[in-house]
């Protein structure tokens, strides 16, 4: 991926990453909530119908006991009423009561009309558990639940049954009732069927939401990446231009310096050498003025060369640092103009990195050339000074000053002086009335030369 789309990737990822993190969270405690409620609700469904069961089981005794006080009857005839009583007491489709003796033989069981009159004590359900003798043990222990497989009578199909069993001790009998667990299955299988099906609704609520966002904040990142990248192609453009403007102003000066100047100094030693020639040819002997004068001619071309060389790049600069440069630049200035040009480095202390000294002396030189072509002023100063491990360049003049808000202060050589300045990070403040201007460089604390690297 290139520069853009890595940058793209990098916007919509968290986004993405984060609705599926919060997602996932929202659905793991969903889960662990529902799971948890049909977990009570079945528990408290279970209850309830333990409860029920108990409480038909305590109406079947009571019912059987009343039997049993009745006087005028024999024992088998109150055994006989009791045993219609307990058949007639049928509730819903499966819901009945079961009589069984201590030795195992079934008394009533209507709804499995098979069972009555036979032994059953060794019955064994598919668990491999003996059903009919747990019952009457937990029936002679005081009475209680005992859950088991056994066919329903309804379907014949074989489900968990859970009962309730008593004993009637005078008749040697255990009386007991049950439910099947397959209701309580099938309504937990149906709150889960509907928790599935609110998760999958919670995920598509939570796509319509996402995708879209997802999509607004990846055509807002083009959108926004579009318009940086032209205003980059924008600026870049304007400052290729801006290059190649100064290349061709400085080529300019450099052929008008050359022309005027080395150009005419040495076509002038060209004809002093001219004359000295013919004067010698002619026998003349009074040579000496010709060859003096073209000598003059060519120390002026030197000093020409030197001082263009020194403009471009000054040897003081590489050799004795920052200080000494600017001090040339001042006495040349001062030299140039006769204005008073002073520098002020008492508390300097010249440990900036090379690229930033010369940032530093380009901008102090382009500040003296625009108080001398504008400034009208009698005296200029330089100061450095090194504050907190950060250094200051404070260069301020008393001639006309200019509208530091207005088109003066969108000049070329402004610009070169923002656009160096803000090439190492630092700050640069103009401050100009009818008193004079005031400009101040601020560099940071990474335009300065390790202290290891200062000493080596």
């Amino acid at each position: 991926m290139n520069l853009r789309q890595q940058i793209i990737a990098l916007s919509i990822l968290p986004l993405v990453l984060a609705v599926f993190a919060i997602t996932a969270f929202i659905t793991w405690q969903s889960r662990t909530l529902a799971e948890s409620s049909i977990s009570t609700f079945e528990q408290n469904m279970l209850k309830a119908k333990e409860s029920e069961i108990v409480h038909l089981t305590y109406v079947a005794m009571s019912a059987v006991r009343g039997i049993m006080a009745q006087g005028g009857l024999s024992d088998d005839e109150k055994r006989q009423r009791a045993i219609e009583l307990i058949k007639s007491l049928d509730y819903g489709e499966d819901g009945y009561f079961f009589v069984y003796d201590y030795a195992g033989n079934s008394i009533v069981h209507p709804r499995q009309n098979e069972f009555p009159g036979r032994n059953w004590l060794d019955f064994i359900d598919p668990d491999g558990k003996k059903v009919i003798e747990t019952l009457i043990a937990t029936a002679k222990a005081g009475g209680g639940f005992v859950q088991y497989k056994w066919a329903r009578p309804a379907t014949g199909q074989i489900g968990d049954k859970l009962s309730y069993v008593d004993k009637l001790d005078n008749w040697r009998w255990m009386l007991g009732t049950g439910i099947y667990l397959d209701e309580i299955h099938t309504q937990t299988e149906a709150a889960q069927t509907d928790f599935r099906s609110t998760i999958g609704w919670t995920f598509k609520i939570v796509a319509l939401v996402a995708i879209p966002a997802i999509l607004l904040v990846f055509a807002t990142g083009m959108v926004i990446t579009l318009s940086e990248r032209r205003l980059a192609d924008r600026k870049l453009r304007l400052l290729t231009q801006r290059v190649i403007d100064t290349q061709e102003q400085e080529r300019t000066r450099l052929a008008r310096d050359l022309h005027d100047g080395i150009s005419q100094s040495l076509v002038g030693a060209r004809y002093a050498m001219n004359l000295a020639e013919r004067k010698v040819k002619a026998g003349d002997g009074d040579v000496s003025g010709a060859i003096e004068g073209g000598i003059k001619t060519l120390n002026d071309a030197i000093r020409d060369v030197r001082q263009l060389s020194h403009a471009l790049r000054p040897p003081l600069l590489d050799d004795l640092g920052l200080v000494a440069a600017l001090r040339a630049l001042c006495e040349g200035f001062r030299d140039r103009t006769g204005v008073d040009a002073v520098l002020d480095a008492s508390f300097f202390a010249d440990n900036l990195k090379a690229n930033v000294s010369t940032a530093l002396y380009r901008i102090a030189q382009e500040a003296l050339t625009n108080v001398e072509r504008h400034a009208d002023a009698t005296t200029v100063f330089i100061r450095l000074r090194s504050e907190r491990g950060r250094s200051r360049m404070t260069i301020g003049d008393d001639g006309v000053g200019f509208d530091s808000a207005g088109t003066a202060a969108q000049g070329l050589g402004l610009r070169n002086m923002q656009e160096r300045v803000a090439h190492f990070r630092g700050v640069l403040l103009i401050k100009s009335d009818e008193k004079g201007t005031m400009l101040t460089v601020l560099t940071p604390l990474s335009a300065h030369r390790d202290p290891a690297e200062s000493a080596a």
